[in-house]
C-alpha cells in the first residue's frame, strides 16, 4: 500500500479559507467525498468530527490527521489541505495546524488504517519533507512529492 495510490491529486487543496477546526474538517469531508460516491460529505464530516469529539488529532508541530471509519465505504480514502493560516487543532504544543491529511476507512476494517496511520506518521515525522510540504503553493507540485515520498526501509 501506498500513500500517493489512496490519495488522488483532487483531493490535495491549498490555500483553502478555513478559520476553525470545523470548517477545515468540512473542507476534508467534501475531498472525501470526490472518492467515496456511496456517502455525502455530511455524513464524512460527521465521522470525522465525532473521531474529534473522542480525542484531538493534532499530531503537533503543525500537522493533524483526522480520520474516520464509515459504513458504506468500499476502500480507504486520503485528502489533504495545506491552510495559509493554521487553525487550533487541540494538539498537544498548541501549536495552530496548517498541514491536514484526513482518513477514512471502511467500518469493518480495522487491520488497514492503522498501517495507513503509520505510513503517514512516518511521512509527517520527516522535518525536511514537512518543510518542502509547506513550502509548495501548488496541488499538483504537493501531489508529486507525495507521490516521490518512500518509507525508511530498516536494514
Amino acid at each position: 500500500m501506498n500513500i500517493a495510490t489512496l490519495l488522488p491529486a483532487g483531493q490535495i487543496l491549498c490555500g483553502p479559507e478555513a478559520k476553525s477546526k470545523k470548517r477545515a474538517l468540512e473542507i476534508l469531508g467534501g475531498l472525501l467525498a470526490k472518492s467515496s460516491p456511496n456517502l455525502s460529505e455530511e455524513e464524512i464530516f460527521d465521522g470525522l468530527l465525532h473521531r474529534e469529539r473522542l480525542g484531538a488529532t493534532g499530531l503537533g508541530r503543525g500537522i493533524a490527521i483526522p480520520h474516520t471509519r464509515l459504513a458504506g465505504l468500499e476502500t480507504p480514502t486520503l485528502a489533504m489541505i495545506k491552510l495559509n493560516e493554521g487553525v487550533d487543532f487541540g494538539s498537544s504544543d498548541n501549536e495552530p495546524v496548517d498541514i491536514l491529511f484526513a482518513l477514512a476507512v471502511p467500518e469493518d476494517d480495522a487491520e488497514t488504517p492503522l498501517k495507513i496511520l503509520a505510513m503517514l506518521a512516518e511521512m509527517l515525522g520527516d522535518e525536511d519533507f514537512v518543510a518542502r510540504l509547506r513550502n509548495t503553493c501548488n496541488c499538483q507540485a504537493l501531489h508529486q512529492l507525495i507521490t516521490r515520498w518512500q518509507p525508511h526501509i530498516a536494514a
